[in-house]
């Protein structure tokens, strides 16, 4: 589609990277909601329907005066509990799953502006606090997943290499006796792509190394860091489940049904090439008759739902990142309120136990006169001062 084919924008324009960031706030309070919403007796199909309607919501409130700038979902609500590894978000005629206590669940979504992409992925456990501890295999999982986030978004880093963070996520899981899904990938991010060119591929097996491409990461890329482990082989599997969620490609063929055309057509206008879910369109029946011959023909790519074994349990952090000349910009993700977890493991090599530990942003250095007016004013506070400040800052907790 012609309003989708436009020359390619980096965030070296500063309207880029505002486009970004917007997006960036309307995905992090969307995720905000939907967690509040992960209670005990809640409906997945009715929070992954109430998640889009916000983004679809929010993103309506910007640039409205530009008539022609699409806007909207990225990637649709999706709400994966216990083993199950990602892309569950049931359509209107699909079973639903209703959440109870101490189920793990990967919140997963986007939105774009522009097609500027922001997405971002958070697990809590079901009516865990401060005074109920989440323990035992659901918390080494998840403390792996979001210490492996941790140490690739230190990594990501203009002139390393995809595979140093590869080896990083698969250190740190192996540290919790936990295991990234295999296969994986974290995408670069483009204007209305996403699912860019450079890759970073977690637990790959002896021929996806072989194939898979090495690459060194450029200032002014963006990226998705998805990070997936499983307490078990790390393997992710498709079952019986439906897909609902679903992307169109590049790829052309004359198709032949009236319904898989009418799907097509509404799915370039509405959606261009950002993933869509079969719930959003208002004759879900004839839509699903549509989508199979699109399928077939590779016209429209289904993002299956996978799972990982039955007593296993899988936990997902996402953050969408600049890469700006003067080090990372986070525009997605949420504080991790890890006073809530408790493991009796912890990362084994020194030297990720270090990374993490840095801040995301080096400290301003503050230079000359205003160096010793602010010691001066601050007195004694200026060393508390800086040692919060150099504190990872998504892992912030809240009381």
């Amino acid at each position: 589609m012609a309003d989708f084919e436009k020359e390619e924008k980096t965030i070296a324009e500063d309207l880029v990277v505002t486009k970004y960031k917007l997006a960036g706030e309307i995905v992090n309070r969307t995720l905000k909601s939907v967690i509040d919403l992960c209670v005990a007796g809640g409906s997945v199909r009715d929070i992954c329907t109430k998640g889009d309607a916000l983004i679809t919501k929010e993103t309506s409130k910007v640039y409205k005066k530009e008539k022609d700038l699409k806007k909207g979902i990225a990637f649709p609500t999706c709400l994966s509990i216990n083993n199950c590894v990602c892309h569950f978000s049931p359509a209107k005629n699909d079973p639903d799953n209703t959440l109870k206590d101490g189920d793990v669940v990967k919140i997963d979504m986007g939105a774009h502006i522009d097609g500027f992409i922001a997405v971002a992925a958070h697990t809590v456990i079901v009516g865990a606090s401060a005074d109920n501890k989440v323990t035992g295999r659901k918390a080494d999982v998840t403390l792996a997943a979001f210490w492996a986030v941790q140490a690739a978004l230190r990594l990501l880093k203009a002139g390393n290499s995809n595979y140093t963070i590869t080896d990083a996520v698969q250190q740190i899981s192996e540290s919790y006796k936990c295991k990234p899904i295999e296969g994986m990938l974290s995408h670069e991010l483009k204007q209305f792509k996403i699912d860019g060119e450079k890759t970073i591929i977690q637990n790959p097996n002896e021929a996806q190394r072989k194939e898979h491409e090495k690459c060194t990461f450029e200032t002014h890329e963006v990226y998705a860091i998805d990070v997936i482990v499983s307490t078990g082989e790390g393997v992710g599997r498709e079952k019986d489940t439906k897909v609902s969620i679903y992307k169109k490609t590049d790829e052309n063929y004359m198709l032949k049904l009236k319904a898989a055309r009418a799907l097509l057509a509404e799915v370039k206008t509405k959606y261009g090439n950002m993933p869509f879910n079969i719930r959003n369109f208002e004759e879900e029946t004839k839509a699903r008759m549509g989508v199979v011959e699109c399928v077939s023909h590779k016209v429209i790519e289904p993002f299956q739902v996978l799972h990982e074994k039955p007593s296993e349990y899988v936990a997902q952090f996402k953050h969408t990142v600049l890469l700006m000349p003067n080090g990372v910009n986070l525009v997605t993700g949420l504080p991790f309120e890890i006073e809530k977890f408790e493991s009796e493991f912890s990362i084994v090599q020194s030297e990720l136990k270090e990374l993490v530990a840095t801040p995301l942003q080096p400290p301003k250095k503050v230079k000359g006169h205003a160096k010793k007016k602010a010691a001066s004013a601050a007195g004694s506070d200026a060393v508390n001062a800086t040692k919060v400040d150099a504190s990872p800052a998504p892992v912030e907790t809240k009381a």
